[in-house]
């Protein structure tokens, strides 16, 4: 099976030795999004909601350069430094995703890149 690199300007280069993304097939496999401004790469300013919303931005940006959508993510992780925030990513996942919801796992980390405090990855599944 190939491999094929996907990358858009829409979400942040990544800041490190991986892809945004890589297609095997019919699969997507979503490197981490975390809310960074693709243009300038600085965390966005605002609150904890702001910047869930600016990560499944960037998330959303690299389902669409690969062909599909956010409604074709089979599995997420998510990921957040303090767990007290649980409520508030399910508030703002709802805005982005509708039944059947994707699986997903909720892990607390004692750390994100570039001090964030919530990262986002994902599985997209093609036709």
């Amino acid at each position: 099976m190939s491999r094929e690199q996907v990358h858009t300007d829409r979400a942040p280069a990544a800041i490190g030795p991986y892809s945004q993304a890589m297609r095997c097939g019919n699969i997507v496999f979503l490197s981490g999004a975390i809310p960074l401004d693709p243009a300038s790469g600085d965390i966005v300013d605002g609150d904890f909601a702001t910047q869930v919303r600016r990560a499944f931005d960037n998330l959303k940006a690299v389902c669409e350069a690969s062909g599909g959508d956010l409604n074709r993510i089979a599995r997420l992780g998510l990921y957040l430094t303090d767990l007290s925030n649980f409520a508030e990513v399910n508030a703002v996942m709802a805005e982005y995703f509708s039944a059947p919801y994707p699986a997903r796992s909720t892990v607390e980390v004692s750390g994100l890149p570039k001090g964030v405090s919530f990262e986002v990855d994902g599985i997209l599944v093609l036709d």
